[in-house]
């Protein structure tokens, strides 16, 4: 006999995985490029969940990542789905919108600039 596959309840699918859409995914790696030309990172890597998107900053590949950018749509309506965290795992930031989370990271850019 064959394999018989439920059909959705509800009648939505359930998504397999959570991950980024166009612009957000522009918008992380436009910083992350930023990053790589000031010398402070070096590699990344992207993992893909059923209730998480995590986009990894590394200055050296063998190392814990120095920053974590997380994207979980279950928290939208509590905390915020956007949450930066830190290496030693603490959450530096959390909010609604991304570029309120890429703020610390994009100060860290600038530079003071002398008359």
């Amino acid at each position: 006999m064959g394999i018989v596959t439920p059909w959705p309840a509800n009648g939505r699918a359930i998504p397999q995985q959570t991950g980024f859409d166009r612009h957000e995914l522009t918008r992380i790696l436009d910083l992350y490029g930023r990053m790589v030309a000031a010398g402070r990172w070096r590699d990344y890597a992207m993992d893909f969940h059923r209730d998480v998107a995590i986009f990894s900053a590394f200055r050296r590949a063998a190392e814990r990542p120095e920053y974590r950018i997380e994207k979980r749509p279950a928290l939208r309506s509590r905390q915020g789905m956007w949450a930066l965290v830190s290496e030693a795992g603490a959450i530096l930031k959390r909010g609604d919108e991304l570029s309120n989370i890429l703020a610390p990271v994009e100060r860290k850019l600038m530079k003071l600039v002398e008359d």
